[in-house]
């Protein structure tokens, strides 16, 4: 029985042999072709890895370099930076170079600002957040403006519930209208800071600031009244 089981597997090896042998007979020059673009596909991607970490240094180098120069007051080649940074640096550092743009244009030109945070904002290639980080930093800019209304409409939105940005939007609003008398209004923006279990702590004291004053009531300033100039003293 042992001899059986011995000769039976001779024979399977034998045949395993064979049909391994005509396998490498017919594909071969498959199988050779298979292997080379097997290395070669894990060292371009071990090249590509290099090159991408090398463009992501480059453009970390850049960027620090470019805000130096936004912190020194030299605007323009801060801005030239940044805006290298955006044609030639990966996806994370083009995006990050795009909000600095931004902001930096909008501390010399609110409105040009608000603009570039606009394109940001209408971007679908990037994600909800950061639109929406963007619909806010363009909104904050034009609150002052001659036509705050658009401003104050897109605030609205941002305020809503599930959003992130939802505490600094609510903030803007009830500040916006206490600004404007509107005493009511803004005690309802308060109220709605003040019971949001995820208002910041920094936030939630202000807020306890905020509804004292719209507890006070309206503050009507008056214009003071000269006194009387007393009589010239007479002299003798």
């Amino acid at each position: 029985m042992a001899e059986n089981n011995e000769f039976i597997r001779e024979v399977d090896e034998d045949y395993r042999r064979d049909q391994v042998a005509r396998i490498w007979k017919r594909y071969n020059a498959l199988i050779i072709t298979a292997a080379i673009l097997l290395v070669a596909a894990v060292g371009g991607y071990n090249y590509w890895r290099h090159a991408e970490r090398a463009r992501a240094e480059l453009a970390s180098e850049r960027f620090d370099k470019a805000s130096r120069l936004a912190k020194d007051g030299k605007g323009e080649e801060a801005d030239r930076d940044f805006a290298a940074i955006q044609a030639e640096g990966p996806g994370g550092y083009a995006l990050l170079a795009r909000f600095r743009l931004a902001a930096e244009t909008g501390k010399r030109d609110a409105a040009a600002g608000a603009q570039a945070y606009d394109k940001l904002a209408a971007d679908s290639g990037i994600g909800d957040t950061l639109r929406d980080l963007a619909r806010l930093r363009a909104a904050l800019l034009r609150l002052d403006g001659p036509d705050p209304a658009g401003a104050l409409t897109s605030l609205q939105g941002l305020a809503a519930p599930a959003n992130a940005f939802r505490h600094t939007a609510r903030e803007m609003l009830g500040l916006t209208a206490l600004k404007r008398g509107d005493i009511e209004g803004a005690g309802r923006w308060f109220d709605q800071i003040a019971a949001d279990g995820e208002t910041p702590q920094g936030l939630r004291q202000r807020v306890e600031i905020y509804q004292a004053l719209v507890a006070g009531g309206p503050v009507t300033v008056t214009e003071a009244k000269p006194e009387n100039a007393a009589p010239p003293p007479i002299t003798r």
